[in-house]
């Protein structure tokens, strides 16, 4: 079978071999570090952002030895060059492949020196969707009586390493650092888990819809995510939101579908997840076609049904080690806080999402 993927125009191209390091039946993991500065004209100010992450942030596409030269934090930090008219280093620390624990330990608290400079403005982190995603995989493969403890375990590991990267960036960020981000998880695969498990509920006897079963997990995850941002003094990037979500109000309830998704300050975990898996789950569309008004949409996903899309090549990152380079803005100008791609692919919406919160000056 002919795995493909995106070329940096969005074209589907044939992948030459799938190393498929994120799917959730293979244990392992790849290194995939870049450090990209985005160099702007007339100035030699240089400040630093540094993100931590599995294969979402590493900008994964399927390949051993190349990763998205713009994946969600090199986006942000373009938005951020052009708002401080500075050069921003972008320090992209990532691990495909990794759950939670691994990203908290392994990246964040090994690398913690990469947020300790005194030229780093902004600290972003994502995690747990490899937790996730083993455990959608372990639940398909159940058959007899279901047993549900493997979703519940991976939300408590999320929780447990959510909180547990979010003190440690406190405790360890340089003290110039002027905004720490998280990104929540978009669900991938929506589409394709509508079908029903192998295994049965114990109560019912009855085989049960997986997305039935996943959504509501995910939103915990989510859900966490956010509060736990709220609580430490973090701000919550809910991809989820922007993924899901079209851009218009599809159920005529006054409310963009996006905007209606997203965590609000103040929410229990109760009413997170009821707004998500019930009372607005109608409007919730698989990334593939993002709907960004009632006639348009873009896919958000590559090929694999789980990595977002990319423009603007890539960089070497993985077994042969790390890009550490620099390239002019793409966008030198960027007008209303948005750049012209903004909503088109998969990290450029992220790294949008994750620049909504840069403060005025560094």
């Amino acid at each position: 079978m002919k795995t493909l993927f995106r070329n940096n125009a969005g074209r589907l191209l044939p992948a030459a071999a799938l190393f498929a390091l994120c799917a959730p039946a293979m244990a392992s993991t790849l290194n995939q570090n870049v450090s990209w500065t985005i160099d702007r004209a007339g100035t030699s100010t240089v400040y630093r952002t540094v993100a931590y992450g599995d294969s979402i942030f590493a900008g994964y596409n399927g390949s051993i030895s190349n990763a998205a030269k713009y994946s969600a934090p090199t986006v942000d930090a373009e938005y951020l060059s052009a708002r401080w008219n500075a050069d921003i280093e972008n320090v992209r620390r990532a691990k495909s492949g990794a759950v939670a624990r691994d990203v908290y330990e392994n990246k964040i608290v090994a690398e913690r020196s990469y947020m300790q400079a005194a030229s780093t403005r902004a600290v972003s982190f994502e995690m747990c969707g490899n937790d996730g995603l083993q455990a959608r995989t372990a639940f398909k493969e159940q058959t007899g009586t279901c047993n549900y403890a493997v979703l519940d375990s991976a939300v408590n590991s999320c929780k447990t390493y959510v909180a547990a990267a979010m003190d440690y960036i406190n405790a360890n960020a340089h003290a110039n650092v002027k905004l720490k981000v998280v990104s929540n998880l978009y669900y991938p695969g929506y589409a394709a888990d509508n079908v029903q498990s192998s295994c049965r509920d114990a109560a019912t006897g009855q085989t049960v819809s997986l997305r039935d079963k996943f959504l509501p997990a995910i939103a915990k995850m989510n859900y966490w995510t956010c509060e736990y941002a709220r609580q430490k003094g973090f701000k919550c990037a809910d991809s989820f939101a922007q993924y899901m979500g079209a851009d218009y109000d599809s159920n005529g309830d006054g409310q963009i579908d996006a905007d209606a998704l997203r965590y609000v300050v103040g929410d229990s975990e109760a009413s997170y997840v009821n707004r998500i898996a019930v009372t607005l789950r109608a409007t919730l569309r698989d990334a593939n076609a993002k709907f960004v008004s009632s006639s348009s949409s873009y896919d958000y996903i590559q090929s694999d049904d789980t990595h977002p899309t990319y423009t603007g090549g890539t960089v070497s990152a993985g077994l042969w080690g790390g890009t550490t380079g620099s390239g002019a803005s793409r966008y030198p100008t960027i007008n209303s806080g948005r750049n012209p791609i903004w909503n088109q692919y998969g990290h450029e919406r992220m790294g949008w999402a994750l620049s909504v919160y840069q403060p005025a000056s560094p």
